[in-house]
């Protein structure tokens, strides 16, 4: 059996407010998660992230917005045709600690799916998460 989620914790060395920016504006998300970044930030709003260098593109819709501790968006699971596929939630969590902002991610629903398929989603996202919250913080750390 596949696990149904993906998490991970990062302390970043920057206040929330910085993090949550980076979380959940265009300009932010732009520089960081993806080359090309838009958001309507409101629960049911929609955003579109476009990675150049992978010719990939994935539109998700919110789910949670409550600034600055948490942020959630629901988008189509890797490796399936967005118009049915089923999808994950991403939930970014963050949390004031004395050495700035811990961050955690967790992407939930891979068990909704085949074992072959999950296992293949949650691999990509996976290496995908530890990939990105990389960039973020060296966007934060340049942007200092």
């Amino acid at each position: 059996m596949v696990p149904d989620t993906i998490e991970r914790v990062v302390v970043l060395r920057h206040p929330i407010e910085r993090v949550w920016a980076a979380l959940t504006t265009a300009q932010g998300l732009s520089r960081w998660f993806g080359s090309v970044a838009e958001i309507d930030l409101r629960p049911g709003g929609r955003a579109f992230f476009r990675w150049d260098d992978l010719d990939d593109e994935s539109v998700a819709t919110i789910a949670v917005v409550d600034p600055p501790h948490r942020f959630a968006f629901r988008w189509a699971m890797e490796g399936l045709p967005e118009a049915d596929a089923p999808q994950t939630l991403v939930d970014f969590t963050l949390e004031q600690v004395p050495d700035g902002t811990r961050l955690r991610v967790v992407e939930s629903g891979f068990a909704q799916v085949s074992d072959d398929v999950a296992r293949s989603a949650r691999q990509a996202n996976s290496q995908g998460w530890d990939t990105e919250l990389v960039d973020l913080e060296t966007y934060l750390d340049a942007a200092a």
